[in-house]
């Protein structure tokens, strides 16, 4: 390691450092080791740099970042006076730390949305499914963001636990609008569709209309004769006003989309 480069982070006003480290960033992106080793560095001896500094550096830590930093990103996670543990759960998240997860868990009761929002976030991408429980209350959450991230955390998780808490929201729905439960729900293709497929031919029009959105957004062609009937049959309106064939034309326009982004990609 350059302490040329150590000094950039450590001299000059906060301004002229911020600077620095988009600078170590890109050359760290173009392969510079030393740059890398630097940016490490500032993870491993956090409390000797400003926050902004480190904050910055995590949102980039797929660039730098290795195994070497497992335990300062754990140290820093519990680490209330520094005041990065969001930072810290990006972090962990972008390097796979999966012994982060308690710590993580124990964040979701973090007095500040954004380390709680950055912790769900983690949770979803290290795949624990041990924590479906602890994401499953905050489908209940005041918050509707915080809802939204821990249903998307759930739908990255997958397996039988996250889909009964899902379900259970998307049949007991306990707000109106619930298009995040929909979209998680989506990622369960194809085994959710037939499920889906008899909610929109229920009595309930909300659950119809919510389904719809679902099939919608699994880009599968079993949804499609579903999604046409309601469109042409379906006069149905939700609590809030919402046609369900309206959310069903959207619906097959959304699969439309995702097909032919699927095929463009693999062509």
């Amino acid at each position: 390691m350059n302490p040329a480069d150590v000094r950039l982070l450590k001299d000059g006003d906060l301004e002229t450092r911020e600077e620095n480290l988009r600078q170590l960033l890109v050359r760290a992106e173009e392969g510079d080791t030393s740059a890398k080793e630097t940016l490490r560095a500032l993870v491993r001896d956090y409390p000797e740099y400003h926050r902004s500094l480190y904050s910055r550096a995590l949102n980039r830590a797929e660039v730098f970042g290795d195994d070497t930093l497992r335990e300062p990103l754990l140290a820093s996670l519990a680490d209330t006076r520094y005041n990065c543990q969001a930072w810290a759960a990006m972090g962990c998240a972008a390097l796979g730390v999966r012994d982060a997860v308690p710590a993580l868990v124990a964040m979701l009761d973090h007095p500040q949305d954004i380390a709680r929002d950055q912790a769900v976030i983690a949770l979803g991408v290290l795949g624990d499914e041990s924590v479906v429980p602890a994401l499953a209350r905050l489908l209940q959450d005041s918050i509707s963001g915080m809802r939204e991230r821990s249903a998307e955390a759930l739908g990255m998780i997958g397996g039988d636990a996250a889909l009964a808490a899902l379900w259970d929201e998307f049949e007991n729905r306990r707000y109106y609008r619930i298009g995040y439960i929909a979209s998680a729900l989506s990622e369960f293709a194809p085994d959710v569709i037939p499920r889906l497929i008899e909610a929109a031919a229920g009595d309930d029009p909300d659950k119809r209309y919510w389904a719809a959105v679902a099939l919608g957004s699994t880009g599968d062609d079993r949804a499609v004769p579903t999604l046409e009937r309601l469109m042409a049959e379906d006069r149905g309106s939700t609590v809030f006003d919402g046609m369900v064939r309206v959310a069903a034309k959207k619906g097959l326009r959304t699969l439309r989309r995702i097909q032919a982004a699927i095929a463009a990609r693999e062509s």
